[in-house]
């Protein structure tokens, strides 16, 4: 006989993967994941997605209780050369890396949410990947990044 292949949600590794919905995360970046691990370290949860027989590429959500302000996630938590993005959280940022050892371009948005949370999404593209289709890829985290209840982590 044949195994039973069984879709099982990201929600069900518990943590900050509880955010997460594997269609939902398709249908802005259009890739299937379907694997997820959480864990947490002190107040910062995190969730790991990728797809079962590749390591990359792969999703990282990591969402940490926090008191600063919006003056101070700007000032010392926005990366050089990100960009602003409007409409997520208090405060929010965009960028695209480079390729670095066995990563290819990486997509990040992070964000000040309104409930004392910081929050991070980031792709990190195979080793061939083009920066260009990663650059397009932060679009897409940020339209997920809106849809995500970060209070619920």
């Amino acid at each position: 006989m044949e195994p039973i292949a069984v879709d099982v949600a990201a929600a069900s590794s518990g943590g900050a993967c509880r955010l997460l919905d594997f269609g939902v995360i398709e249908q802005h970046t259009g890739v299937r994941f379907d694997v997820a691990a959480a864990s947490a370290t002190g107040d910062s949860h995190t969730c790991v997605v990728r797809a079962e027989q590749e390591p990359l590429p792969e999703l990282t959500l990591t969402v940490t209780r926090t008191s600063i302000d919006a003056a101070t996630f700007t000032a010392d938590l926005v990366p050089e050369k990100a960009t602003k993005v409007s409409g997520l959280g208090q405060k929010a940022y965009q960028r695209t890396t480079s390729a670095k050892g066995a990563l290819g371009p990486v997509a990040e948005v992070g964000w000040l949410a309104a409930e004392g949370r910081l929050a991070t999404l980031r792709y990190a593209t195979a080793r061939d990947a083009d920066k260009a289709e990663a650059e397009k890829l932060t679009t897409a985290l940020v339209a997920l990044a809106q849809g995500l209840d970060t209070r619920a982590s």
